[in-house]
């Protein structure tokens, strides 16, 4: 499962995007600086909550611990219904692994995936408060879409960029916007 992501966008990227989808992003923690990197698990990174009558851009940890004690950074979407405490997390790429090709090689071949039009993703996930952690979020998780499919067994849920305020919002149910990507969406390139 995804436990890599990539956001090399800076805020102001950011924010240009979501006022092309109508959004206006509040910073009620102030206007993160950015690292541009690739975000792993239990680092914080920036996400998009709804706030009152707008959308507010926070950091939050990656993942929480589980009820086994092992970090909770992707979570399965079918039959569950998730009415609140939705957000987007924002990023421009994701990774996946796959059995090296060469049984000789110890390293496993890593796969990128970016989106074909070159803008940023918007992840489902959905956050909570975890003792000793804070506020968290978590990556929701469907079955593969055809980009995918060929190289891993499960893929994050992205939203298209009309379905983002539903799924904010709670208005949409979950069942309605917890899908897989169709094809094309996704480039998919070894690094």
């Amino acid at each position: 499962m995804c436990n890599l992501y990539r956001l090399h966008r800076g805020t102001d990227a950011i924010r240009q995007l979501f006022a092309e989808q109508g959004f206006q992003l509040s910073f009620p923690e102030g206007a993160p600086n950015l690292e541009l990197r690739d975000v792993r698990i239990t680092d914080r990174a920036p996400i998009v909550q709804a706030a009152g009558d707008g959308y507010a851009l926070v950091e939050r940890r990656w993942s929480w611990p589980s009820s086994y004690g092992k970090p909770l950074y992707n979570l399965r979407s079918e039959g569950r219904n998730f009415p609140q405490n939705r957000c987007l997390v924002v990023a421009d790429g994701f990774y996946e692994y796959t059995t090296p090709a060469d049984p000789k090689q110890k390293r496993k071949d890593r796969w990128l995936f970016t989106p074909t039009t070159g803008t940023l993703l918007g992840i489902a996930g959905i956050t909570r408060e975890s003792p000793g952690v804070g506020a968290a979020f978590t990556l929701l998780t469907a079955e593969p879409g055809p980009d995918v499919a060929p190289l891993h067994s499960r893929q994050i849920v992205l939203l298209d960029p009309a379905d983002w305020a539903g799924w904010l919002s709670g208005e949409v149910p979950s069942r309605n916007l917890l899908k897989p990507t169709p094809a094309g969406f996704l480039k998919v390139e070894p690094t």
